[in-house]
């Protein structure tokens, strides 16, 4: 194996696991091309498995093995939020019945969550200066979610033969709008939705389909859109209205901010603890001969 930790292997296919959910984060971020990062990805992955493999050893050296019945809670935890216990085996790969095969990686799990606590310790309370500091340097965090209110006439694709036919005639109503007829007239004469639906209100992003998002998110107040296509039908909406985002008031987000700070002062902890781990453990990290060539 070419990673090992304390005499510990790492399988390959842990390693590999972390790096595409690594290069997955960075390339949801629009900010890497093919390949051209790899090796700082596997970088990162080599470091992250590192800490946890220091963790876990350490766990199982420092903390109790915990009781059954917390084991079994756990498992029962975990079957929760998956959503049933078939999603559970499904993503583990584990057919009911073999809970055993994984009741030693669920103990070692809590052994290391006990383990966390005591090195994070407890925390200071902050005081209301640094709460305030942190909320004005970061206010761009503490900011309500853009809005926009529009209307839209729709048509649906199921009830049409002909595609082509149906967007000429939204061309056409839309061509009509521009030229200033009233939009909600057209909503009466032209949707298959009821008008009382023509008004969308307010929504912000995630809350409808992507494309009728970034449309009208892009869009000006009584600008009216081109025609264009969802999964449901054609449409053409006109944008009545936005709200920018604006700060949120520092009482309403004082308790997220006191976790905030705590988090950082864990992960610090926890950093400084793993720091510690890496200088007295034996890493071995070897290339393949045939990687060497």
């Amino acid at each position: 194996m070419p990673l090992t930790i304390n005499g510990e292997p790492v399988d390959d296919s842990l390693l590999d696991a972390e790096f595409s959910q690594i290069k997955a984060h960075f390339e949801r971020q629009a900010n890497i091309s093919c390949c051209e990062r790899d090796e700082e990805f596997l970088g990162y992955a080599k470091e992250n498995i590192i800490a946890r493999v220091l963790l876990s050893q350490k766990a199982q050296e420092v903390i109790d093995k915990p009781a059954e019945a917390d084991i079994t809670a756990r498992l029962d935890q975990l079957k929760e939020e998956y959503g049933s216990e078939e999603e559970f085996y499904f993503s583990i790969g584990i057919a009911p019945g073999q809970e055993d095969q994984i009741h030693g990686d669920i103990a070692n799990s809590i052994q290391v969550d006990e383990l966390v606590a005591r090195i994070a310790g407890e925390l200071p309370v902050p005081e209301e200066k640094q709460l305030r500091q942190h909320y004005e340097e970061n206010i761009k965090d503490f900011m309500t979610p853009e809005e926009v209110r529009a209307l839209h006439i729709f048509k649906s694709l199921n009830k049409s033969e002909d595609r082509e036919a149906l967007f000429a005639e939204l061309r056409e109503v839309r061509s009509a709008a521009l030229n200033g007829e009233d939009f909600m007239e057209l909503v009466r004469k032209h949707s298959e939705k009821p008008e009382e639906e023509a008004d969308l209100g307010w929504y912000k992003r995630g809350e409808l389909m992507d494309e009728f998002e970034l449309i009208t998110f892009s869009m000006d107040i009584d600008e009216v859109s081109p025609v264009f296509a969802t999964q449901w039908g054609m449409h053409i909406a006109k944008l009545t209205d936005r709200r920018a985002p604006e700060p949120i008031e520092f009482e309403s987000v004082q308790e997220e901010i006191v976790e905030r700070i705590n988090s950082q002062l864990r992960e610090a902890k926890l950093n400084e603890y793993v720091a510690k781990l890496k200088t007295e453990a034996d890493i071995q990290d070897t290339v393949p001969e045939e990687e060497q060539e």
